[in-house]
């Protein structure tokens, strides 16, 4: 399999200053900056700005809906929809993707039903979508687990001969784990196929960056594990794109694994729990707000007369039944049988689990009986 770039040697420091394609202002990088990666097409741009706007209004309704007591709790991915997009875009159908807890509209852009999505931060299931059939796995609380598991699974499928990616989410915080050492580690000594895509968006919970790591850039600890590093500007989804897709390929052409860090910035707070005001300025917030992803996008097709008022009018009023629909599903009551606690605990029922399940069912039977009748 060819591939589109050169990719860099392993030994290979990224630049300090962020790969980009296209800057703030919307206008296309040329020279060093672009790292040897090109433009995506403009079909393939604004297909992108599709499923950015989409997911935009689907997280601000969440957000809403949050904040209204129709859900437990939900991780806003504001001001991060380029890194989640441009990634989840550039994978296959067969390619499977290991998301985290803040992954949602990269769910969504995945082709997951909202509905399906939500009900775990509504508490009425732990996973609602058929990891299987979406080659998508189940959204990860703790903080890089879900990066053994796409090791794991790309080893298996490389050991099989089955030419597939995995693209493991990560965030800044989550680098600082074990977990996330040991992914990195065993996906350089054993070749997998997989590409880590860590989402530096400047704090972990409440802990900036700088508490965590001296290194310049996240993306210097690829060398140290031996695969190449990249240092992109996260809310530039077209570079996001590219690189991600550059890499997708060099998995599957059983070159090993790639370390993305896309350089982005949670707008919202970390949950609906916390409290951002504490430990960040409202400045810092404006600022990056400037860069927003998706005006730069918009900057650009318009520029190149890829985006008027009757395609920009098409894709709202799709973002719009997109939230009306999610409104619907979370404003319905769920239908939740606390005998589904003892499904899926084995894949052979166990006589002790079948015990229990038969006497909670007889004490949920007698609390359904009529009052005063006997028992």
């Amino acid at each position: 399999m060819s591939l589109n770039v050169e990719l860099p040697p392993t030994r290979t420091l990224p630049p300090e200053k962020p790969l980009r394609l296209l800057d703030n202002a919307g206008h296309a990088v040329t020279g060093r900056d672009t790292g040897g990666f090109a433009l995506p097409d403009l079909a393939t741009l604004v297909e992108l700005y599709r499923r950015m706007v989409i997911a935009r209004r689907f997280d601000v309704q969440v957000t809403a809906l949050t904040r209204q007591g129709r859900l437990a709790t939900y991780p806003s991915a504001l001001g991060q929809e380029a890194c989640e997009i441009g990634a989840v875009s550039a994978l296959d159908a067969d390619d499977w993707l290991f998301p985290t807890y803040r992954e949602s509209v990269a769910l969504l852009t995945r082709g997951i039903d909202p509905a399906e999505i939500l009900v775990s931060f509504r508490g009425d299931w732990h996973n609602g979508y058929d990891q299987r059939a979406h080659r998508t796995a189940a959204q990860a609380t703790p903080l890089a687990t879900q990066a053994l598991h796409a090791v794991g699974l790309g080893h298996a499928a490389r050991l099989r001969h089955d030419p597939i990616a995995t693209l493991a989410f990560l965030g800044d915080g989550a680098t600082s784990e074990g977990d996330a050492h040991e992914a990195f580690n065993f996906a350089a000594v054993w070749q997998t196929p997989t590409v880590f895509l860590v989402q530096n968006n400047q704090y972990a919970i409440s802990v900036p960056l700088s508490r965590q790591t001296h290194a310049r850039t996240l993306a210097d600890k690829a060398v140290g594990y031996g695969m190449p590093g990249y240092h992109v500007d996260g809310n530039d989804v077209a570079a996001v794109y590219a690189v991600t897709r550059a890499a997708v390929e060099r998995a599957r052409a059983g070159l090993g694994p790639t370390f993305i860090e896309g350089v982005t910035y949670r707008v919202e707070s970390h949950t609906n729990s916390d409290d951002p005001t504490r430990y960040r300025q409202q400045r810092e917030v404006e600022h990056w707000k400037r860069r927003d992803p998706i005006e730069r996008l918009e900057k650009y097709l318009v520029s190149e007369g890829a985006l008027g008022d009757a395609l920009r009018e098409e894709i709202t009023e799709a973002a719009e039944a997109l939230a009306a629909r999610t409104r619907a599903a979370m404003s319905a009551e769920a239908e939740i049988s606390p005998l589904e606690l003892f499904d899926h605990v084995y894949a052979s029922p166990r006589r002790q689990l079948a015990e229990q399940r038969e006497r909670l069912a007889a004490e949920l039977a007698a609390e359904l009986e009529p009052s005063g009748a006997e028992r």
